[in-house]
């Protein structure tokens, strides 16, 4: 009996094993995941040159999302210190979740400071915006300023870009109406693509930011330019970028052959 016991937890085992795996692969075709990497773009800001970084990590219940800019050349004469960003977030139905929010902006004068905690049980925002208090509800799909980028690149993996985005900028929350203005062939220093342009612009504003994304990088923007009153104010090429192999993967891979 114990034999045909033990036989009978083996085979149940597998199975189990089996469907898991299944699940895991049937998920992961229904929703194309972001890939995590480093990039890095080289960027002009009116008569100032920068270079931006940003990286994109998986966690154990998610992803976080870095960008920092920095002064480059003689624009450190004139502009000191970077403007850093850190998103920590998720995928959750459907759709890419922020949880937490941090950004230093060591640029401007006011040395502003944002700490953002998305709590999405009670369906709050709440954190310090520098120094003071801040708690707003949450309504809908929220993003902050790195998830944004995310949340589009993650819809345009699964389908398609929403008509509309809701964006927590500091203590503001902001609507940007979202128009594809089609495909086109692109040159950077990274490369040549085909890619897409979205545009994103906040009702009632001036400023409209445009994304040229390439499917064959998850849909990374290897172009970013934003116009203000038609005039060109800041735009960013791709110069570099490596994707990250994940190493949870691999980890759970090798455990699972053993």
């Amino acid at each position: 009996m114990s034999q045909l016991s033990n036989l009978v937890q083996r085979k149940t085992s597998r199975f189990l094993l089996a469907v898991s795996l299944l699940i895991a692969a049937l998920a992961s075709f229904a929703a194309p995941a972001l890939t995590p990497y480093s990039a890095e773009y080289k960027i002009e800001i009116s008569i100032v040159n920068g270079k931006l970084n940003t990286l994109l990590h998986r966690t154990e219940t998610g992803y976080v999302g870095e960008s920092v800019i920095k002064a480059t050349g003689l624009s450190r004469l004139f502009v000191a210190g970077s403007i850093r960003e850190t998103s920590w977030f998720s995928e959750g139905e459907g759709s890419i979740q922020p949880h937490q929010y941090r950004s230093t902006d060591g640029l401007s004068s006011d040395h502003d400071t944002i700490d953002l905690d998305f709590d999405w049980h009670s369906n709050e925002v709440t954190g310090l915006i520098d120094g003071e208090e801040f708690q707003a509800a949450l309504e809908g799909e929220v993003h902050d300023r790195v998830s944004l980028q995310y949340g589009l690149m993650y819809d345009l993996l699964n389908g398609g870009e929403k008509k509309e985005y809701f964006l927590q900028d500091a203590e503001e929350l902001k609507v940007l109406s979202i128009t594809n203005i089609g495909s086109k062939a692109v040159k950077v220093p990274f490369g040549r693509f085909n890619a897409v342009g979205i545009q994103h612009q906040r009702m009632g504003s001036s400023r409209i930011t445009t994304l040229w994304c390439v499917e064959e990088l998850g849909y990374l923007p290897v172009i970013i330019e934003q116009h203000r009153k038609g005039k060109l104010r800041l735009r960013a090429v791709l110069t570099k970028y490596h994707p990250i192999v994940d190493s949870m993967a691999n980890s759970t891979a090798q455990q699972e052959s053993r």
